[in-house]
């Protein structure tokens, strides 16, 4: 399909512009940045001719309220971005035109629900309202399976696929509907088939509902954990079949211990700003086992590259800031999350309303008064959760809810903390720290040397630590990224998060650029996200313990090296499953490095720390 597109007035009437310019579709036309409405135009040419009986047009990823319009015609709207919106253009395609002019027009959010992309994180250029993910025409020969959802969960060691498959009948149907559940990816192997009745008479759209049980189903695990095994769900009916993936996982966590399919484990995650599928694989780069869209839904593909990588996803609804929820709109799309994005094994989180207050907008450094005013700030701020918490309640049991992502002193369920960066230094991270996960920490730098787009990057923050200059810029970011999520596995935090994987200008919080190029913050983090580490307790003050980290489902034995200007020395450890162990204390000099290797029977990971600065 060809596109042109336009802006135009969000007023809700068919659009009729001056003129019309060509543009891609899916995307996101940079020439309509800052619109408050954009419609697409395409005509298309009967698609109904030979054996073809039906067409529907799929969008996926419409940004805003979203409303098709056919030779003049008021379609159908759309206000739900991450579920597919179908039409079915039967009736325009029948009335003997050989043309159908159709129109969309996508609208900017104004129920408070745009996410991230309605801040001044993402450029103007990437939160155009369109179609972002998908624009297909689909054409059916007849009946058809209009749409097919499976959600796995587990009972005992029974895995239940429950199955609805909604089926648009051309004739009178009185058959049954065959489902059949197979390992994906191949033909063989352990499957089941079972047949389901229908009924519906000619025209009438029908849902189908039914649980296919399978005993000790193969279960789909993080790639440090295990293999990613799933499941092909085929619905087949009069020729015509359909096919979703999914798989099961369970993930657990009780206030204190984090558990996925009854083995605990750590989450070491990323938080991903406007997702792709290549920041998922970028993510699995730094040894994270978790990425989180930052009050966004992503898209299917980004879902998928989770599934296959063996990356757990924690995904937020699109609110942020101090917008106060609509609890009713809230809790349509807390819905839809779960019933069109439920079937994937690797969905574990989800949160509800990020960063609802700021208390921290100025920054504040590390001394006596900066520490007085903190605790002030943290007592003032205040928020009303009930919302949140009654969206939250919309969210499938299965998945873990998040109701407030928030910064210290109003009792989120996930903090956000950035020492070193908004307030304070490194070193108080274990004072700030009173929750058991952690949604967001790190800090910022230029990733150029003249930087021209500062999108999602306070200066006045970064310049109240780095002077002058990209290399110290990065340098500091690399000693806050380090130093503050190696003192949260210290500390025992089952989930945590640094904020942000990739920058969304020319200076940003990621720890790669805007075009993925790695900063040095990126190798830092990655070091410090092994999943078996040792790590310095304390790499700021005269001696330090030398703490062993284990987040695998496999006991460790092996080796620990140390090497400083001070002392060499060597020691055995052993550490338990997901367990931390002390094993040496080693002395610190006043300069140089210490640098420690942590050797096991299938790898050999290293850890330095330069000693000069090291108290910043």
């Amino acid at each position: 399909m060809e596109w042109r597109g336009a802006e135009v007035e969000p007023d809700g009437t068919r659009p009729e512009p001056e003129s019309w310019a060509p543009v891609d579709v899916p995307g996101r036309p940079a020439q309509f940045a800052g619109a408050e409405a954009v419609a697409y135009r395409t005509v298309l040419e009967d698609p109904l001719s030979g054996p073809m009986s039906h067409a529907v047009l799929e969008l996926r990823g419409c940004y805003g309220e979203t409303t098709v319009w056919c030779d003049g015609e008021r379609a159908a709207t759309h206000d739900i971005p991450f579920t597919p919106f179908r039409v079915s253009l039967d009736r325009w395609l029948d009335s003997g035109d050989e043309t159908t002019d159709v129109r969309v027009v996508c609208r900017r959010p104004t129920d408070g629900f745009g996410g991230i992309y309605e801040t001044d994180v993402i450029p103007a250029t990437e939160s155009v309202p369109g179609i972002w993910w998908d624009a297909t025409l689909r054409q059916y020969p007849g009946t058809y399976i209009n749409q097919l959802l499976a959600t796995p969960r587990l009972e005992g060691d029974k895995g239940l696929i429950d199955v609805r498959a909604t089926v648009v009948a051309d004739e009178p149907i009185d058959d049954r509907l065959t489902i059949s559940v197979r390992p994906a990816g191949s033909s063989r192997g352990r499957g089941m088939m079972e047949r389901v009745p229908i009924d519906a008479a000619a025209g009438e759209r029908v849902t189908v509902e039914h649980t296919v049980e399978t005993r000790d189903p193969a279960l789909w695990w993080p790639a440090d954990l295990g293999p990613q095994n799933r499941y092909d769900v085929v619905a087949k009916l009069e020729g015509m079949e359909r096919t979703v993936t999914t798989g099961f996982s369970d993930v657990r966590y009780d206030g204190e211990t984090l558990t996925v399919n009854g083995t605990e484990t750590t989450l070491r995650g990323v938080n991903l700003l406007d997702a792709t599928p290549a920041d998922v694989t970028r993510a699995a780069a730094t040894n994270a086992n978790l990425v989180r869209t930052h009050a966004h839904v992503p898209s299917r593909e980004v879902l998928e590259t989770c599934e296959t990588e063996g990356m757990l996803l924690w995904a937020d609804l699109p609110l942020t800031g101090d917008t106060v929820p609509d609890v009713g709109r809230g809790r349509e799309l807390a819905a839809a999350l779960g019933e069109h994005y439920g079937r994937a094994a690797s969905l574990a989180a989800v949160g509800v309303h990020d960063d609802p207050v700021n208390p921290f907008e100025t920054p504040l450094g590390s001394g006596l008064l900066d520490w007085l005013r903190f605790r002030w700030r943290a007592w003032r701020a205040s928020y009303d959760d009930s919302n949140a918490r009654t969206i939250a309640e919309a969210l499938p049991s299965s998945l873990l809810s998040v109701p407030v992502i928030g910064p210290p002193g109003i009792d989120a369920d996930a903090a956000t903390l950035y020492p070193g960066w908004r307030y304070g230094g490194v070193s108080d991270l274990h004072r700030l720290l009173d929750a058991d996960v952690v949604a967001e920490f790190g800090a910022g730098s230029l990733a150029t040397d003249d930087p021209e787009d500062l999108t999602g990057f306070d200066r006045r923050v970064h310049d109240s630590h780095v002077g002058d200059g990209l290399e110290a810029s990065q340098r500091y970011q690399t000693h806050v990224v380090k130093r503050v999520a190696e003192g949260l596995r210290n500390d025992g935090v089952s989930i945590l998060a640094a904020y942000a994987l990739r920058d969304t200008g020319d200076a940003g919080m990621g720890v790669l650029g805007v075009d993925g190029e790695p900063k040095p913050a990126f190798d830092a983090l990655a070091t410090a996200f092994e999943p078996i580490q040792a790590t310095l307790a304390d790499p700021a003050g005269d001696e330090s313990d030398v703490l062993v980290h284990n987040d695998l489902d496999t006991r460790l034995t092996g080796t620990l090296t140390w090497e400083s200007p001070a002392s060499t020395g060597e020691t055995e450890v052993t550490v338990g499953t997901n367990a931390t162990a002390s094993v040496e204390t080693i002395e610190l000099p006043e300069g140089g490095a210490v640098t420690l290797t942590l050797s096991a029977a299938d790898r050999t990971v290293e850890n330095s720390y330069p000693l000069a600065g090291r108290s910043l």
